[in-house]
């Protein structure tokens, strides 16, 4: 996977007195990237963010790293030093953000998209569904949206800055 992060210069005002605090910058691609391997159902994978750097380290329960070369810190633990980056449920971005969409958009269909989530296999019949409808496109722009949002938020409450 492709690492990187800079440090992004912020200044900060207050009565005469300016404060420059330096943050670290996460690309978006690969935050992205990293958003949906911890957020795989099918392993226990995880990624953290190294705070002084920006780089992202993967790693998956069953296989411990990602790959050979990509050998997990020590210290992977420390808080301090790394942010582990939480999952699409952490960021309200599951079924929630579905039932949002459908709120506004599927009202008619509400019962329907209800239904649908009530049994396994649930993305691919609502996929179906919004394919059906022709609210695909307006679906994934939605999904986007609230999804970049969601990894803003989390970025500025962890002392991180998106580099898109």
């Amino acid at each position: 996977m492709p690492r990187g992060g800079r440090r992004k210069t912020v200044a900060l005002s207050c009565r005469q007195v300016v404060l420059f605090v330096v943050m670290t910058t996460v690309r978006l691609d690969q935050l992205l990237d990293a958003l949906e391997w911890v957020s795989s159902e099918m392993l226990d994978n995880a990624a953290f963010v190294c705070r002084e750097t920006g780089t992202i380290y993967w790693s998956s329960g069953e296989t411990g790293v990602l790959d050979e070369e990509d050998d997990l810190p020590g210290d992977i633990d420390d808080t301090e030093q790394y942010v582990p980056v939480p999952g699409k449920s952490d960021l309200d971005l599951g079924n929630r953000l579905v039932f949002k969409f459908a709120s506004r958009y599927l009202a008619d269909q509400y019962d329907e998209v209800r239904d649908i989530f009530r049994r396994k296999g649930a993305y691919r019949r609502f996929k179906a569904l919004l394919m059906r409808l022709k609210l695909l496109d307006q679906w994934h722009a939605f999904s986007d949206d609230r999804t970049i949002s969601a990894l803003e938020f989390w970025c500025e409450t962890e002392g991180l800055a998106i580099e898109k």
